[in-house]
């Protein structure tokens, strides 16, 4: 049987996911937060709009992993300059927190992942994934625009 480059994505994503939830089991965190509070960790103080766009996360979903997420104290939400109608996320202490465990499981994931993979082979990997997600952000975006 030849692998095929949708299968080979599919079940290397469901294995990260499984792998990455059993390292922060005791996190309590649930699906979709953890790349939101990665995202963050890097863009504290984002839009709704920005975080939705940046994790591939639609809008309405967005808000059900926030309002997790605030609930456990993960994020705060503030409207900047007196617009109620944008609200910006913030990282809370605890969120930070919950970020620097995130980190290290991801750390890991890919130590493990790239285990016995030289640092060229990675290199190359990654260059060639990359290609690979700008192709098809551009065909999604290519079918966006006929759309409209």
């Amino acid at each position: 049987m030849s692998l095929s480059y949708h299968y080979m994505l599919m079940a290397n994503h469901v294995i990260l996911q499984k792998k990455l939830f059993l390292s922060l089991k005791d996190t309590g965190l649930t699906l979709g937060q953890p790349k939101v509070l990665d995202f963050l960790r890097e863009k504290d103080g984002a839009a709704q709009k920005e975080i939705a766009a940046a994790c591939h996360i639609e809008p309405a979903s967005l808000t059900t992993i926030l309002n997790g997420m605030e609930e456990k104290g993960l994020i705060q939400r503030k409207s900047l300059n007196g617009n109620r109608r944008s609200w910006h996320i913030f990282l809370t202490d605890r969120g930070k927190e919950m970020v620097d465990a995130i980190d290290k499981g991801f750390e890991e994931l890919e130590s493990q992942a790239f285990s016995g993979i030289s640092k060229e082979e990675r290199e190359s990997f990654l260059k060639t994934f990359e290609k690979i997600y700008h192709n098809m952000e551009t065909l999604e975006e290519k079918k966006h625009d006929r759309k409209n």
